[in-house]
Formats: structure tokens, sequence, C-alpha cells
């Protein structure tokens, strides 16, 4: 759909873009990138999210590029009739709190799991969702500020892990795009100062309970710790050499959140996480990355042995998968 379309419906509207919750790097730069280009076209938007901004990384954001994004929890005003769009996200998905708003709009990288009747719908399947958002700029020929820029090049490197996860075309010639118009030292002062000290004891947590089963690694954190640095781990598990999929999961105070990583072309771990949470909880995500949570109240179905239940599921699921691969 042309983006100039979206700015049509939703002028003359209060107008909300919402991330998923617990927004990371990408979903802040695409959320930002939009409310810019929206801005231009005489549409004001307030950006807003549920949970928590809780990595070091993701607040640094905000700082670092001058965005405000707003809690729920703060915005009371809301109104039935105040517009939404969604943004690295979709209607009906686990990770996304329905808000009293009509969401009309969607723009999103993620495969679709609920399908939904939007106003408008740009869903992709590229590396990250900032560079479906550069790509309003480009094909519109709109203004974009260096700032802006340097946060969506940001988002991109950071959601395709530079360029060696899930890269599309689209991934690439929007970094080309945005590298001409951003202010490139915002974008490398990002890349420092990112780890907080207390990530150590969830690095720590991990490498002591990793156990792995035939090229699938398994870690657990016992303790609560930012939704982010699960993913994170993740990635930190799946480069040993002898893993090809990458199994996180950390109790938190709402349940037990899981980060899949697969190694390219052997599973789609949206697909892995889907089935294996479907008894107990939901999860999804693309074939290389993926997350997902069992909500507190569920977490009993797993018997008294969780980690021997989770690792079963996971285990015996992988093999249904790759022999239906085979057939």
């Amino acid at each position: 759909m042309n983006p100039l379309e979206l700015a049509d419906i939703l002028r003359n509207h209060t107008v909300y873009i919402q991330t998923h919750n617990f927004p990371d790097p990408d979903a802040i730069s695409s959320a930002f990138g939009l409310q810019q280009f929206l801005a231009y076209h005489n549409v004001p938007a307030t950006l807003c999210y549920d949970g928590k901004i809780d990595r070091l990384s993701a607040k640094k954001m905000l700082d670092t590029f001058g965005i405000t994004m707003f809690s729920k929890d703060v915005l009371s005003d809301m109104a039935e009739d105040d517009l939404i769009v969604l943004v690295d996200s979709q209607k009906m998905n686990s990770n996304v709190t329905d808000l009293i708003g009509d969401e009309v709009a969607c723009i999103d990288h993620h495969p679709i799991f609920f399908h939904y009747d939007y106003q408008y719908q740009d869903i992709q399947a590229v590396g990250a969702c900032a560079s479906i958002i550069a790509s309003y700029y480009k094909n519109t020929s709109t203004p974009i500020s260096p700032v802006c820029a340097a946060a969506l090049a940001y988002g991109i490197k950071m959601d395709t892990a530079d360029f060696t996860r899930g890269t599309s075309a689209l991934d690439t010639e929007m970094l080309s795009f945005l590298f001409s118009h951003a202010s490139w030292g915002l974008v490398t002062s990002m890349y420092s100062n990112t780890m907080e000290f207390d990530d150590l004891r969830a690095y720590g947590a991990a490498i002591q309970n990793i156990q792995i089963f035939g090229g699938t690694g398994f870690a657990y954190i016992p303790f609560n710790c930012a939704q982010a640095l699960i993913a994170i781990i993740s990635d930190f598990i799946l480069s040993l050499d002898v893993v090809d999929i990458a199994i996180i999961y950390a109790m938190q105070t709402d349940g037990i959140r899981f980060s899949v990583r697969c190694e390219q072309n052997r599973i789609h771990a949206g697909n892995l996480i889907s089935q294996v949470l479907r008894p107990f909880g939901s999860g999804g995500g693309h074939p290389s990355m993926a997350g997902g949570m069992i909500p507190a109240a569920s977490v009993h179905l797993l018997g008294e042995d969780i980690h021997t239940s989770i690792q079963e599921a996971f285990l015996h699921t992988i093999e249904k998968m790759e022999k239906e691969l085979s057939e």
C-alpha cells in the first residue's frame, strides 16, 4: 500500500503508534521513524508501549536519538475512537497488549499468526521492521532528518545482527539509503557501554546450566531478567560450534519466558516454539529467531520437573519437524 494513504486515514484523529511489549531497538526505531514520517505529512502521533524499556541499549536509544515514548500506564486519556498503528507487532499476538484505542493499521515483519482486518496493512518478510519504515521515506521522497536516519539504521543493524540473520534485499537497500542521510556518529556511539553489570549474572547462569542434546542447546536463567537480555543470550549460545538450535528460558515474575534461535534452513524457530508452547502458553516468530511465554498460572502443567518437560517437548517437536522435512 501507499504509505501516504496511511496518513490520509489517520489525519484529523488522535493517533498512537504502539510497539510490542518490552520494545527492542527495531521496534523503537520503527515507531520513531513512522512518527517523524507522519509528522511531515501533518499527522502528529504519540509513541506508546506496555511493559518496560529495561535494556540499557534500548534506554540509551531514547537519549541518543531524542525519542519520547509513553507507557500505557500514563495514557489515561486514550479513548475508544483514538486510532492506533501497530508497529513491529500485530493485534492478538501474545506480546501485544490490547489497548482501548482502535487498531486501524499494522506495519510489521513477523509472520501472520492471527488475521485481522486493518484499514492499512503492510506486513513484509524482511529482516527489520525499520527497513519498511525507511522505504516510506525513499518511495515518497519524504525528507528524513540525520537523527531519524541514524535511528532507523541502528534498528536495521540490530534486528539483522549486522546482516547475519534473516536479511533481505530491502534491508541492504535501506541501509544504503539511510547511510547517505544519517548522522553516523550516533549509530557508532550506540555500540559502546550497552551492557549493565547485572547482565553478567544472567550470562553466568546460562553458561552454568547449559545442556546440549544433538546440536540443541538448552540454558536456564533461574531469576528475573530483562526480556531482551534473554534474546541476546540465546544468540550467544547459538554461537557455540556444537549448537545449531538454542533454547533459552528464564523464570520471570509473570511466568517462564523463552527465546529460540536456529541456524538457517534447519528448523523454523517460530513454528517450533508455537507448537511446543501451545498446550501451556503461546509463542511465534521468524524462521531463525522466536520467542514465547508460559504464564505463571500454567507453569504447573509442566509437572514437577519443568526442565525435563521443556527439553522433552522441544526435542520431540524438533524430531517431528525434521522427519516431516525429510519426507
